[in-house]
């Protein structure tokens, strides 16, 4: 049996459709009072019946904060699928994605060892690599450098992966997966997912920063092809393809038919949008919707070296307007608007 946390996630709704589409059977750890509308989405686009789905699926619930409970609902487990995280670059967050991203991990690496897991498959993410110099090539190689560079979500996840490689030293199976920004059909209020949302209201601004950019649905595949593989103790950068910010927007604008951003942000702008973010949240007690951490990343040029992963699959990655258009498709029909 399959042991998926973060299971109502973006990513782990969609690996744990995947695996039932196989017949696989999976315990789903999820959140009190969750919601699994995405797992319904994911379904739905995949003709599953929910009977499917329930006969497969022993639901689960509890906190990734609870090592007894972890240790208990991972016995009788072959593989364990651990998608789940905080995606926050906001500082008010950083006890919650300490908590969350790396004492979680931690716990559920722990609870692995015990019960003698056949194959540890962790989610990180590309913000673990090492990307100090804006405009270099990234592959699973290249150093995490600390600096004042790096958000409280990169090290989270940084710690987090420290611990998966402290479990395979201690004699866990493992493969570690570093997406880039994952797209796919999600909560349009946040997230990638809300990029979609953001270019509909009409955002106006872009920036010429590059970042990797990947499909939902080929990183479960991926997930799921290297977690079913004979390769362990390895980890792989998942990115379709380094997008131009403006080129991502333009991309989304189109497919909503809604107009391009025509404003260019500079960084003395990005710099005074951010603090002005800043001083809104504390006064509305909300996050914000800039932050430091993202302007930043908004602005500079990261190139994503996929080769290894390109070796190791049998399969191409979807391209990112093929991924935008069918988004777009969805978003539309979800807040019931014409196209």
């Amino acid at each position: 049996m399959n042991f998926i946390t973060g299971a109502t996630g973006l990513l782990g709704s969609q690996v744990l459709v995947d695996l039932i589409e196989l017949k696989q059977p999976v315990r789903a750890l999820v959140r009190k009072n969750s919601s699994k509308h995405l797992i319904y989405q994911r379904l739905s686009a995949k003709n599953i019946s929910l009977d499917t789905l329930n006969e497969l699926t022993e639901w689960i619930e509890g906190d990734m904060n609870d090592p007894l409970f972890l240790e208990e609902a991972t016995k009788g487990i072959k593989n364990i699928y651990h998608c789940a995280g905080i995606v926050s670059f906001s500082p008010q967050d950083k006890e919650i994605l300490d908590n969350v991203n790396y004492k979680g991990t931690r716990n559920i690496v722990n609870a692995a060892l015990e019960n003698n897991i056949e194959k540890f498959g962790f989610v990180s993410s590309i913000a673990t690599l090492g990307r100090a110099n804006s405009g270099s090539s990234i592959s699973e190689e290249t150093k995490w450098e600390t600096t004042n560079n790096n958000s409280y979500y990169a090290k989270s996840k940084y710690k987090a992966e420290m611990e998966v490689w402290r479990g395979v030293a201690e004699g866990l199976n493992a493969i570690i997966i570093n997406p880039s920004i994952i797209l796919g059909e999600g909560n349009w209020e946040k997230g990638s997912s809300a990029l979609f949302n953001t270019v509909l209201k009409g955002n106006k601004f872009y920036t010429y920063g590059v970042n990797g950019f990947v499909d939902v649905q080929d990183v479960s595949k991926s997930f799921i092809y290297l977690m079913q593989s004979n390769i362990q103790n390895e980890r792989f950068i998942l990115s379709a393809e380094n997008v131009v910010y403006k080129d991502l927007f333009t991309m989304i604008a189109k497919h909503l038919n809604v107009p391009a951003p025509k404003y260019y942000a500079s960084p003395f702008l990005s710099q005074i949008a951010w603090r002005v973010e800043f001083l809104i949240s504390i006064i509305t007690r909300k996050k914000p919707l800039i932050t430091k951490a993202t302007a930043r990343t908004a602005k500079n040029k990261y190139y994503y070296d996929t080769s290894k992963l390109n070796k190791s699959i049998n399969f191409k990655l979807k391209s990112i307007e093929e991924t935008i258009e069918r988004i777009s498709k969805a978003y539309l029909i979800e807040i019931k608007r014409p196209n």
